[in-house]
């Protein structure tokens, strides 16, 4: 049988954790092939100096050339660079021409003061926003089909939608939900900083933003798009002692004679969905670890309902969203290239 044919893509910002997990998982993708991978401060490094989890996988080497550079001759290109530096990127390869996915916030908030208020700057590129497509594939599959830009979901705002997308569908979400979140380590990047040092975090548990974290307004911006109304979002996030995972925990309150048919709207909703599972009790984030895969399951007592969703940051919650809208975008099969399972223990 003859394979299928190839697409050539760039990874611009490889050098972090995102752009490494993009490296991990297009380099067994059956239907890519990446030209180009960029990190300025390591242009001319093997990549495998860098990710080490890479040696003997590939013979790539970073490049430094600029994004609508690294962006000629292929068919779509994954900006993994940080917010305030993937904006202009994304912005320079979408007017090139080619298919983009940016995993950076710089697209994923329309509202500009919002934007403004959660960034700390003005949003990029206002002509090119209306054309990014939010890319929770789970919502988001109709558009994707013909998207030539994607913003992909942040971590916690993935979670956290899966968590409540069936409740917003059914128009049961509605007036105060609060979402509380635990992230990993890896959330915070490549760059060691004292929140991160090992002995900080190993056995330390603390919030920060609370009620300022920059997925908020794209959490709220989400649930409304799939049919929350009136709603009114408070989201605290928490760094947790582990290296990879989100854990979701989501309450919200529904009518008394909607109660009973709650977990059959999960069921339902998530039964043919190719990575988001739900799950009897509670998830867990070492089952997710290391794949694309979320899961989701919810609690009812009476009117109130507490929704759960374990995924891994760096893999649904990023690189492997990343590539299972590429998929979506190109028309292929969702799980390709994503077809394995979490890692136990």
């Amino acid at each position: 049988m003859t394979p299928a044919p190839r697409i050539r893509v760039a990874i611009v910002g490889g050098s972090g954790y995102g752009g490494g997990e993009l490296l991990r998982l297009l380099l067994s993708h059956p239907r890519v092939e990446i030209a180009t991978v960029t990190a300025y401060r390591s242009a001319g490094k093997p990549v495998s100096e860098i990710h080490r989890n890479l040696r003997g996988v590939t013979d790539l080497v970073f490049s430094g050339t600029s994004p609508a550079e690294a962006a000629r001759g292929t068919e779509a290109v994954f900006v993994a660079l940080p917010t305030e530096e993937a904006g202009a990127a994304a912005a320079e390869i979408v007017r090139s021409g080619v298919r983009v996915v940016d995993l950076s916030g710089a697209f994923r908030v329309r509202d500009a003061a919002e934007h403004k208020a959660f960034y700390g700057g003005d949003p990029p590129a206002p002509d090119l926003r209306p054309g990014f497509v939010y890319g929770l594939t789970e919502w988001a599959r109709p558009k994707l089909r013909e998207a030539r830009a994607v913003a992909n979901p942040g971590c916690f705002a993935t979670a956290a939608e899966l968590a409540l997308l069936p409740l917003a569908e059914a128009g049961l979400l509605r007036g105060p939900v609060i979402v509380d979140g635990k992230t990993g380590s890896s959330g915070a990047g490549a760059d060691p900083l004292p929140t991160t040092h090992h002995p900080a975090r190993a056995q330390g548990f603390w919030t920060y933003k609370p009620l300022a974290h920059q997925h908020t307004p794209e959490i709220a911006q989400a649930l409304r798009d799939a049919g929350a109304k009136d709603l009114d979002l408070t989201f605290v996030p928490h760094s947790a002692p582990m290296v990879r995972g989100i854990f979701a925990t989501a309450y919200a309150t529904v009518a008394a004679d909607d109660g009973a048919r709650v977990e059959s709207l999960y069921r339902d909703r998530y039964a043919k969905e190719p990575f988001v599972r739900y799950v009897p009790g509670s998830p867990d984030v070492n089952v997710v670890a290391g794949s694309n895969f979320a899961d989701v399951s919810v609690a009812v007592r009476g009117t109130r309902v507490v929704a759960f969703c374990a995924l891994d940051n760096l893999v649904k919650g990023g690189a492997g969203q990343a590539v299972q809208n590429l998929n979506a975008m190109m028309g292929w099969p969702e799980r390709q290239g994503l077809e394995f399972p979490g890692m136990m223990p």
